[in-house]
């Protein structure tokens, strides 16, 4: 091993151009591959920014070819030498028309054989690559997400900082609150038997923030959420916050169109057409059966209750009886594609989703096939393709439940499946849209009671003002979600800041006076000393950068990601701690019940 010497870089690999050619330069960094052809010797060199080609040759002192002749994988290296023009020139990497002529080279570090290549066309476990990340990171398509992100993040302050905001941290060790996902919680030594939580997101601070007199917040901030793990979930997770005050809906999402417009042009060159639509929520299960729909493609939901009101098919009649609905997709030209062992599939796809069953109609060139049609009367039929516009070419896909949820998950979940299995999707298109007035409460079967759709201090829409006690179902929020290809990006709402209304939504929500004031109590005391309308929102950063680059999972773009168990291979945590630690908490373990 060596050290560096006087030698100290003066160059990134992928920054070099053909301007610079006749330089002469230091560069640092690992071997990604080297190519000993007997006389000569060529060795790609990659750091952070990209990879370069070094050479060595018979015009190489003797030593300094000895060493690149000897040089593996992964050696960590310094070299000093002249840019000049490349012979063979590629445009596989960025600096492919330059290479380094090495007149020094120092190796600083060896390497043993890799579990894996560090290249990008490999098949590897994931299990593999999260244990060896540190190698996996190397590899450009992992590492290059990476630097992304860091670049994104730098927008986004910028932005903020332009429009008058203050990068403000709140506290990780926070107070435990009902109405939100299962809390990480963190016991405290010095008052044993009370704990801390790990923050879901900073909602409660943001509004102090506020009332605080700091007019216009944010931070990107690490949020924790002990739940199942899925593509677009971790149990930590990070968040671009912000809160405003004196505000209406409106002026939030006006202003973070303009943070995304901003950082798709700044990254992707995508320029993002801006003001986005706005859909209610309604409208949005109504036509997708999503509150985050992909608009990329049509395959709408179409109610064809009115046609068959009076049928006497058991399926549909129960349903309408307890007032359900019959709705369905048309697949229009999806015949050929959706043959009668593809439409056993979707069976069972709608039936993830609580459906009893999937009912179809086929009608091409050759004749027509139906699940359900000989059930129905001639004039039933008639109506109800003629309100499916129902043409040759065409498959209807219907599904009828006593609940309309049921009936908008089943269809909501068919169409994107529908979609991907005929390739409806444009993959280049970054369709945005906000989805607004958001049901305020949401009924839990398993409490037996309203919840909070988004959070307790949601502001409702002024005309539902008069239902939160009387009809605490149809009450609307003042709620947007900003939606990106079928993915919700970010959310957020006005707030309450009217302490008597507050009180009023507390009790719809089951609180009493004393419970309220146990979990909430310094924001309902910091709200008696006057509180500005304010309002905001968190985008997910992780689902952000993921959906930008197009990846399937935001485990790409996290460097030291979790897995399903919730556990990071790399380190094993987490894990047992001694006895000892324990005992100073004044924790004791018991055996999983499970």
């Amino acid at each position: 091993m060596e050290t560096m010497g006087n030698l100290r870089r003066t160059q990134y690999c992928g920054e070099v151009s053909l301007a610079q050619v006749g330089q002469e330069m230091v560069v640092a960094g690992s071997i990604a591959k080297c190519r000993n052809k007997g006389g000569i010797v060529f060795a790609d060199l990659r750091d952070t920014t990209g990879i370069l080609q070094m050479v060595f040759d018979e015009g190489t002192a003797q030593d300094v070819f000895e060493k690149a002749a000897n040089l593996k994988s992964e050696y960590v290296v310094i070299a000093k030498g002249v840019l000049r023009e490349r012979a063979a020139k590629t445009d596989k990497v960025a600096t492919g028309d330059v290479e380094l002529y090495v007149s020094e080279l120092r190796v600083l570090s060896q390497a043993q054989t890799t579990p894996f290549e560090i290249r990008d066309e490999i098949k590897v476990k994931d299990e593999l690559r999260l244990k060896y990340r540190y190698l996996d990171l190397r590899r450009p398509s992992m590492h290059d997400p990476i630097v992304l992100r860091s670049k994104i993040g730098q927008i986004v302050r910028n932005y903020y900082f332009q429009h008058h905001f203050h990068e403000i941290e709140t506290p990780m060790l926070v107070k435990s609150t009902p109405e939100g996902a299962r809390d990480y919680l963190v016991p405290s030594r010095v008052q044993p038997g009370h704990f801390y939580a790990l923050p879901q997101s900073p909602q409660l601070y943001k509004q102090i923030l506020m009332l605080s007199g700091f007019d216009r917040y944010f931070q990107i901030v690490r949020c924790f959420r002990d739940e199942d793990l899925r593509a677009d979930r971790q149990p930590e997770f990070t968040q671009i916050d912000m809160e405003m005050s004196f505000v209406e809906a409106e002026d939030v999402m006006t202003l973070n169109e303009g943070l995304v417009k901003t950082v798709f042009a700044e990254v992707l060159g995508v320029d993002v057409p801006t003001p986005f639509q706005r859909m209610p929520y309604k409208e949005a299960m109504e036509r997708y059966g999503s509150d985050k729909p992909d608009t990329r493609f049509e395959l709408e939901l179409m109610d064809v209750s009115e046609a068959v009101k009076n049928t006497e098919f058991m399926p549909f009649k129960a349903a309408l009886e307890n007032g359900g609905s019959v709705r369905l997709i048309n697949a229009k030209g999806l015949a050929d594609q959706l043959t009668r062992k593809t439409i056993d599939k979707l069976t069972d796809v709608v039936k993830t989703y609580g459906a009893k069953g999937l009912a179809y109609t086929r009608i091409t060139e050759e004749g027509e096939t139906s699940s359900f049609e000989k059930f129905l009367t001639e004039e039933e039929k008639t109506a109800l393709r003629t309100a499916a516009n129902a043409q040759v070419g065409d498959v209807l896909l219907v599904v009828a439940d006593a609940s309309n949820d049921t009936v908008f998950a089943a269809l909501g979940a068919l169409r994107l499946d529908v979609a991907k299995r005929c390739d409806l999707i444009d993959e280049n298109k970054f369709n945005f849209l906000w989805v607004t007035e958001f049901p305020l409460f949401e009924y839990s079967e398993e409490e037996g009671r309203f919840m909070a759709k988004h959070h307790p201090f949601t502001m409702p829409m002024d005309e539902d003002l008069d239902k939160i006690e009387t009809n605490p179902g149809e009450c609307r929020a003042k709620a947007y979600d900003m939606v990106l290809n079928g993915c919700e990006l970010g959310g957020g709402s006005i707030r309450i800041n009217d302490p008597v209304l507050q009180e009023r939504m507390f009790r719809a929500l089951g609180f009493t006076q004393e419970s309220a004031q146990e979990s909430f109590g310094f924001l309902m005391d910091a709200y008696q000393y006057g509180a500005p309308p304010h309002g905001g929102m968190a985008f997910g950063f992780d689902r952000m950068v993921m959906l930008m680059l197009k990846r399937d999972s935001i485990r790409d773009v996290i460097a030291f990601p979790k897995v399903q168990n919730a556990s990071e291979l790399m380190s094993g945590a987490p894990e047992t701690v001694e006895d000892k630690q324990l005992r100073e908490l004044c924790i004791a373990t018991v055996e999983s019940q499970k």
